[in-house]
């Protein structure tokens, strides 16, 4: 009979290099020499200077710190996670242990007996350069360094004055038309019109040797030389310029300028000897150039209708995706993106204007909240607005807000037809409760932030994130003064917020599994927002308000910020700034994936390494929980 705890560790040890490398039987009995290790938050499982064990270990689950003891002083090298290796050092040298372990939470090991996994490693030479790579890195996985970053990048970061469209792929035209080199000219050209495209890839068993165009055949003409019966080998353009795939549009525009060409070969290792998989032409690039952000821009400022402006935001959720895609920097798609749709809420709004009666009959601010208020909008989600008018004589106050009522009606009508829902909750300047003057939204505000219950502090802080998309900064500026001063030095209104704030705690349960939805339609799934997205936000909100710093809205930025003002804390904040913008994307792109605003994950959708990032994020909000914890002398929740 089958060793059932065996199997199942076999099972897990299978998906993780190098046991990935070793034959079913081979991992089977290695399996069922392992120990089962459980180790307790904060114990060591072993210290510099100890004796060699006779096991290396695995993450079952839990995490691990490798730390590096220096002068007394101990520095964190690594974290391993589920799945990951240390303990090495047995394996190759016969010498104590140089670095020590901690367990960073309530963890499972398992412990692979060395005497066993020695001679498998010695007649395994992938097993064994993994192993030895391994142990020379002072990581768990030598490949883990280089993937460092990746979930938001594996480029260098462009500068503010890069243009983004360049670095997008090239469009590649995939159905590729194909000639022999003996195909007369004539055959050619008759194939070039039945086929309407403007050139053929001349190939040998699909091997790329020449390009024709049409320009090739004007010079034909031009010349006076027969069609019949001269083959195309004759006038081709060769040697061709090849490229893979991942080609970007400013390459292609280089290749291009470099070599005097019109088209460019795409092949399946970008070189001449391989198989012709499309065509890229500066036509291509030409047409592509719809998706460019400034020509988006003046899309959108030049408008006249909805149903026009519906098809920018098509095009915008087409450059998102192929942002995405090319791995640029979330920091950067997230200010083009808004800029974007702030410029769309804008026109939305200068169009209503037009169709009201009258000009505004006082100054006033359309406040764009939430994720859009805090440039993080990058789906279409939601709407979230609100409109400050400023204060007029008592009575003229009823028509003023009837008239800014029937403005935010049309506004809102409109956002609803490009894409953004209308909130369920009916945050919107459309309802009389988020439309009001300067006078009275300080007057709702003082009442939110002295009473303090729990849904007054979720109103109230709503105004800590917000951007003013059109009208009188002036009169959004004296909101955002007052509120400030309202919250200045008041200790109960921190606390309830801070309270507030550790109510969603790390959504990672027992031995780390992530806590699903238990019911409803997203039975089974992950509710990224409620979970990790907004516990992180209010934490960023709540840290960047003890330090009375106004107008920096985005959490990354406050994140960013905090590891200026407090550099005892710096890891963790930035850590926490790359966690907003790792939840950010992972959501953004479940979005795109499932064509809905991406906020439930089916954790079987996710990758090992897409989980094991997550929970590296989750793990950056316990942190800032349990010092907001200390900070601000929360008991409860946490």
């Amino acid at each position: 009979m089958k060793n059932t705890i065996a199997a199942r560790i076999a099972d897990f040890l299978k998906n993780f290099p190098p046991f990935d490398l070793l034959q079913k039987e081979q991992l089977y009995t290695l399996a069922s020499e392992v120990k089962v290790i459980y180790v307790e938050k904060g114990r060591s499982i072993f210290k510099a200077g100890e004796e060699q064990h006779q096991y290396f270990y695995v993450v079952n689950k839990g995490a691990v710190s490798v730390l590096k003891p220096e002068n007394g002083i101990f520095e964190t090298i690594d974290k391993c996670d589920e799945g990951d290796i240390f303990g090495l050092r047995p394996l190759f040298a016969k010498e104590n242990y140089l670095l020590e372990t901690l367990a960073d939470e309530e963890s499972i090991l398992y412990g692979i007996p060395i005497d066993i996994f020695k001679p498998i490693a010695e007649n395994h030479p992938k097993v064994r350069e993994f192993l030895l790579q391994s142990f020379a890195s002072n990581t768990r996985n030598p490949y883990a360094s280089g993937d460092k970053g990746k979930l938001l990048t594996s480029i260098t970061p462009a500068t503010g004055t890069q243009n983004l469209f360049e670095l997008q792929p090239a469009p590649i035209t995939r159905k590729v038309v194909t000639v022999s080199p003996a195909t007369t000219i004539q055959k050619a050209a008759q194939k070039m019109r039945s086929r309407m495209v403007g050139s053929l890839v001349v190939v040998e068993d699909n091997i790329p040797v020449g390009i024709v165009t049409d320009e090739n055949f004007r010079d034909l003409v031009a010349n006076g030389m027969s069609l019949e019966a001269v083959p195309v080998s004759e006038i081709m353009s060769s040697p061709v310029i090849c490229y893979s795939k991942g080609i970007t549009i400013s390459q292609a525009q280089l290749t291009m300028m470099k070599h005097g060409i019109d088209h460019i070969c795409i092949t399946e290792d970008g070189t001449p000897n391989t198989r012709v998989t499309g065509i890229l032409s500066a036509h291509n690039i030409m047409l592509s150039e719809g998706n460019n952000p400034s020509i988006l821009m003046k899309a959108i400022q030049r408008s006249n209708s909805t149903n026009e402006l519906k098809k920018i935001r098509n095009k915008i959720t087409l450059l998102l995706r192929g942002y995405l895609e090319s791995n640029i920097p979330l920091n950067l798609i997230s200010k083009i993106i808004f800029e974007l749709n702030d410029a769309t809420i804008k026109r939305i709004i200068e169009r209503c204007i037009k169709k009201m009666p009258a000009p505004p009959p006082t100054d006033f601010a359309w406040l764009s909240l939430g994720s859009q208020g805090r440039k993080e909008q990058l789906l279409q989600t939601d709407q979230d607005n609100a409109i400050i008018f400023a204060d007029v004589a008592a009575q003229d106050h009823a028509a003023t807000k009837a008239y800014f009522l029937e403005l935010a009606k049309k506004v809102n009508k409109r956002l609803s037809i490009i894409g953004y829902e209308y909130c369920p909750v009916n945050t919107m300047a459309k309802n009389e409760q988020w439309c009001k003057s300067l006078s009275e939204w300080k007057e709702q505000v003082a009442q939110w932030i002295t009473s303090a219950g729990s849904d007054e502090l979720l109103l109230s802080s709503i105004f800590f994130d917000f951007d003013i998309s059109y009208g009188n900064v002036q009169v959004s500026n004296a909101l955002s003064d007052h509120i400030f001063e309202l919250s200045r030095n008041n200790k109960r209104f921190t606390s309830a917020l801070a309270e507030a704030t550790l109510r969603n705690p790390p959504p990672l349960g027992f031995f780390r599994q992530f806590v699903v939805e238990h019911d409803g339609e997203n039975k089974d799934s992950f509710d990224i927002k409620k979970r990790a997205i907004t516990p992180l936000t209010d934490a960023g909100r709540l840290l960047i308000l003890s330090h009375e710093v106004k107008n920096l809205s985005n959490t990354s930025e406050r994140f960013d910020k905090l590891a200026q003002l407090e550099p005892s804390n710096r890891e963790l904040y930035l850590a926490c700034s790359f966690a907003s913008k790792a939840l950010l994307k992972f959501r953004t792109k479940q979005g795109i994936r499932e064509r809905n605003n991406g906020r439930f994950i089916k954790l079987g959708q996710l990758s090992k390494e897409e989980k094991m990032k997550l929970k590296r994020c989750f793990r950056s909000l316990k942190e800032v929980q349990d010092l907001i914890k200390v900070r601000f002398e929360v008991k409860a929740y946490v």
